[in-house]
C-alpha cells in the first residue's frame, strides 16, 4: 500500500512539471511586459558631469551642471561682504544675511517661506568679508520654478529690519566670545590693519536702517554676481528663465566696486586672562594662486602645524596653556621656517588636489559652492580643469611662493591670557 502511494505522488509531480514547462515554452512574453516596471538588469552606465557657463549682458554669470540627483541653486555677490562696507555701515553686512527672504516685489516674508516650502526647498544664506550667498536645495524638477525668490527687491519693512539687527546682535555676540573667530579677526586686523576695509572685523553689530539699506541697494546687484545650479538638465532653458524671471539692471547700472587692502603685517592681541588659554597665529602674504596656495597650506600642515589659507593670506595657528605659550610659537616659527621638500610638495599636492575633486562629490550645495569659487576665481568650472589647476603646480611653484611667502611682512596674533606670548619684533627676527 505504501509502494503504490509512492508511485501515485511520482506521477503527480511528473505531471506538474510537465505542464509548467509546456506552459513556460508557450509564452511568448518578455519580464519587462510580464511585470511592468521591473528595473533593468543592465542598466545604462553612470554619465559624467558636464558643466555650462552663460555670462548674461546684465553681467550675471550662470554655471551649472546636470549631474546632481538635487539642485541647489546659489546666488553669491561677491562685494557684499564686510570687505566692502563704508565708513558709516559697520555691521551691514551682517544685517542683510538676515534681510534674505524677506519681503519684497510685493510677496511678503510669509509667502515667500511658504513658496518655497511648498515645494520642499531648504533656504539657506551666508556672508562674510569677501562676499554674501542666498540659496535653496530642492528637488531637481522644482529648482527652477523657485529661483526668482532668489532675486527679491526687498522692500525693508520696518519689522524685517528690526529683526535683521536683532539676529545681527546676537550672532555677534556669540562670535565675540568665540576664541576661534576671535583669532580670525585679530589675525586680520594685523595682517591689513584694524580701520582697513579688511581689517575690520565682520562681526560687528549696531548697523542703523540706513546704513543696512544704503548697503544692500550697493552691493546686492547682479552686474558681477555668480548664480551656481546644480541638477540642471537643461542650460539653456534655465538660462533663458533667468533672464525672463530675474530684474533687469537699471540703465547705466555698474557692478559694486571691489575693495582691495594691501598687506602689511603687524601685530594684533586681545587679552582674556580670565580664559586661562593662550591662542596664537603667525601669518604671512600668501600666494594669488588658489591651488598654489592650497599646496603650500598642506606643506605647512605635514610640518606639523595647523596651517589655514585665505585669498592673500596664509599662515599656521596654535594653542596652549599660558605658560606654554613660548614652546607654542616655537614650535609654530619651526613650522613655518622649513622649507618644504619635493617629497613634501609631491604628498601635499595629491592631498591638495584630493581636497578640491572630494568637495565636488561633497554633495549639492558643497557642489554649488565649488562652481561659484572656481567662476571667481578663473571665470570657467569643470571638474577636468579643477585637476588640471593642480597637476600643472610643479616643485619649483611650490618654492618661490613659499619663498615670497617668508619675505613678507610677519603677522602675529594672539588671543586670551597671552602675558607669555611674544611680541611681534621678537617672532619676526625668526624670519630675517
Amino acid at each position: 500500500m505504501t509502494t503504490m502511494a509512492t508511485r501515485a505522488l511520482s506521477q503527480a509531480a511528473r505531471t506538474a512539471t510537465s505542464r509548467a514547462g509546456a506552459s513556460r515554452g508557450f509564452s511568448v512574453l518578455t519580464a519587462t511586459e510580464e511585470f511592468p516596471g521591473l528595473p533593468s538588469t543592465s542598466p545604462a552606465p553612470k554619465k559624467g558631469s558636464v558643466s555650462s557657463v552663460t555670462t548674461l549682458p546684465s553681467g550675471l554669470t550662470v554655471v551649472t551642471e546636470n549631474a546632481s540627483l538635487t539642485s541647489t541653486v546659489a546666488l553669491t555677490y561677491p562685494n557684499a561682504g564686510s570687505s566692502n562696507e563704508g565708513p558709516t555701515e559697520g555691521g551691514a553686512a551682517l544685517a542683510n544675511r538676515y534681510l534674505s527672504f524677506k519681503s519684497g516685489s510685493g510677496l511678503s516674508s510669509a509667502l515667500i517661506m511658504r513658496s518655497l516650502e511648498d515645494v520642499g526647498a531648504s533656504p539657506f544664506s551666508s556672508a562674510g568679508r569677501r562676499g554674501a550667498t542666498v540659496g535653496f536645495t530642492a528637488a531637481r524638477e522644482n529648482a527652477a520654478f523657485v529661483a526668482p525668490l532668489l532675486v527679491t527687491e526687498c522692500s525693508f519693512e520696518k519689522w524685517d529690519v528690526k529683526e535683521a539687527q536683532k539676529l545681527a546682535g546676537i550672532e555677534s555676540g556669540e562670535a565675540t566670545s568665540n576664541a576661534q573667530v576671535s583669532l580670525t579677526d585679530q589675525i586680520y586686523a594685523a595682517a591689513y590693519g584694524a580701520q582697513s576695509s579688511f581689517g575690520r572685523s565682520y562681526y560687528a553689530s549696531g548697523a542703523s536702517r540706513p546704513s543696512v539699506m544704503s548697503f544692500r541697494e550697493r552691493a546686492y546687484t547682479l552686474n558681477g554676481a555668480v548664480l551656481a545650479a546644480t541638477g540642471i538638465s537643461d542650460h539653456e532653458a534655465f538660462v533663458r528663465m533667468v533672464e525672463d524671471e530675474f530684474p533687469a539692471p537699471a540703465p547705466g547700472a555698474e557692478a559694486a566696486a571691489s575693495v582691495t587692502s594691501g598687506y602689511m603685517g603687524g601685530e594684533a592681541r586681545l587679552s582674556a586672562p580670565s580664559t586661562g588659554y593662550a591662542h596664537v597665529a603667525l601669518a604671512f602674504e600668501g600666494p594669488t594662486s588658489g591651488p598654489v596656495s592650497n599646496v603650500l597650506k598642506h606643506c605647512l600642515n605635514m610640518s606639523g602645524a595647523s596651517a589655514f589659507a585665505a585669498p592673500g593670506i596664509m599662515g599656521v595657528y596654535g594653542g596652549s596653556a599660558p605658560g606654554d605659550a613660548l614652546a607654542t610659537v616655537d614650535a609654530l616659527s619651526k613650522a613655518v621656517g622649513v622649507a618644504p621638500s619635493a617629497d613634501v610638495v609631491a604628498k601635499a599636492k595629491a592631498a591638495a588636489k584630493a581636497e578640491a575633486l572630494m568637495a565636488l562629490d561633497g554633495g549639492s550645495k558643497s557642489l554649488a559652492d565649488a562652481m561659484t569659487a572656481s567662476i571667481l576665481d578663473s571665470c570657467g568650472f569643470s571638474a577636468k580643469a579643477l585637476a588640471e589647476s593642480y597637476d600643472s603646480v610643479s616643485a619649483d611653484d611650490v618654492s618661490k611662493a613659499y619663498s615670497a611667502m617668508l619675505k613678507s611682512e610677519l603677522s602675529l596674533a594672539a588671543v586670551g591670557d597671552i602675558s607669555s606670548v611674544p611680541y611681534h619684533a621678537t617672532i619676526a627676527g625668526r624670519f630675517a
